[in-house]
């Protein structure tokens, strides 16, 4: 039996237009796009209507799993909890990030990572999940046991997106020692002589450990058709490397250079939506705004506030007149999802999938008014 929702009076956000009209959606997918003015189905009142957003790095699952230092929340609560957060917000695909390879900041015991994507199939087959939930695999290479880690992922289909990363001090996000003093030894109450020793173990864990490890990972995603990203490139060197591992992500450059050869290379440049809405970097590193107005801003992550995600491209568009309002609805819905090959979402367009949010802006933050995913209303 055929299921069809009409929405009229609606503000549709197109990849390259915003037009007045009708949009419907029959059996889960996009049926038809009308302008001008309709009577019948749903009267949205003139609220926008646009792709839902499609979600590449974000962590903040973490805090739903391990909400105090030393602390573990049940799995699947933590995941359902993280995914009302979610969709609420207008995000109707996730790459939920799990972090490999451990650090001294006491991090995940090995395992933990694995029971977590256990805990998201059990959640998918009872039907627990609203969004789209997927994986991608934070892998800290310069970790002494992080392809032990990566071997609990080899095989697992739930895995889409894996990043390269390596937080060792004096390069990527750590250029400059003050930003990793404020990071690591004001934030441990280190000594001066506890400091420099953390440092040394760290340089030496990379430069003993992380060319290794990016070949490795990078030739088993690369096998396995999982989408390669970047992290902090700092220097048109790592560019460089990045291309050479086939990466089509690069996540949060940390230097305008970096950015713009990455951008030139044919990767997807991404920057945080906090990043955005605060105006800075929290790290002190490049801002966003700066790239889109170079034009080398790609993709927007909420990174650590889910909300973000929705606030960005009104800010990019509306308030600060970066770019239209389709542009800036792009950065999280139709690039992102071409980045890793979703080329069935991110769009309202004839025929993909009807992944679709209602929302009110008519100053300051937006209102998530409704959700939709495959046709079915969320939230």
């Amino acid at each position: 039996m055929t299921k069809e929702t009409v929405f009229s009076n609606a503000r549709i956000v197109l990849e390259d237009r915003i037009v007045d009209g009708t949009l419907v959606i029959r059996d889960g997918k996009i049926a038809a796009i009308g302008e001008g003015a309709t009577r019948g189905g749903e009267d949205v009142e003139g609220d926008y209507i646009i792709p839902g957003l499609v979600e590449l790095h974000t962590d903040h699952l973490e805090t739903h799993y391990s909400p105090r230092p030393g602390l573990r929340w049940n799995a699947i609560s933590a995941i359902q909890s993280h995914d009302a957060q979610i969709i609420s917000s207008g995000i109707t695909t996730v790459f939920d990030c799990l972090r490999l390879g451990s650090d001294e900041d006491g991090g995940f015991e090995n395992g933990e990572m694995r029971a977590i994507a256990d805990a998201f199939e059990t959640a998918r087959a009872e039907d627990r999940l609203r969004a789209d939930h997927r994986i991608h695999l934070r892998c800290e290479v310069s970790a002494a046991d992080v392809m032990e880690q990566f071997e609990d992922f080899r095989e697992d289909d739930q895995v889409g997106l894996a990043s390269l990363m390596d937080h060792a001090p004096g390069q990527r996000q750590f250029q400059t020692m003050d930003q990793y003093i404020l990071y690591y030894k004001e934030k441990r109450g280190l000594s001066d002589e506890a400091f420099e020793k953390f440092i040394r173990r760290r340089v030496e864990a990379s430069e003993k450990y992380s060319a290794e490890h990016r070949r490795q990972i990078a030739e088993v995603c690369t096998a396995r058709g999982v989408t390669i990203a970047s992290h902090d490139d700092a220097t048109l060197d790592h560019v460089e490397e990045a291309k050479t591992f086939g990466v089509r992500l690069a996540e949060f450059p940390t230097s305008v250079a970096a950015a713009d050869a990455s951008h030139e290379a044919g990767m997807s440049v991404l920057m945080g939506a906090p990043n955005v809405v605060r105006g800075r970097s929290h790290s002190g590193n490049i801002a966003a705004k700066s790239l889109a107005e170079r034009g080398v801003l790609d993709v927007l992550s909420s990174d650590y506030v889910p909300f973000s995600l929705i606030q960005a491209p009104f800010i990019l568009a509306e308030d600060e007149g970066v770019m239209s309002l389709p542009q800036a609805i792009k950065l999280v819905t139709a690039t992102p999802a071409r980045t890793v090959g979703l080329d069935d979402r991110g769009r309202i367009a004839e025929g993909l999938k009807a992944d679709l949010v209602r929302v009110r802006r008519k100053s300051g933050v937006p209102v998530v008014r409704s959700v939709w995913r495959s046709g079915e209303r969320v939230a």
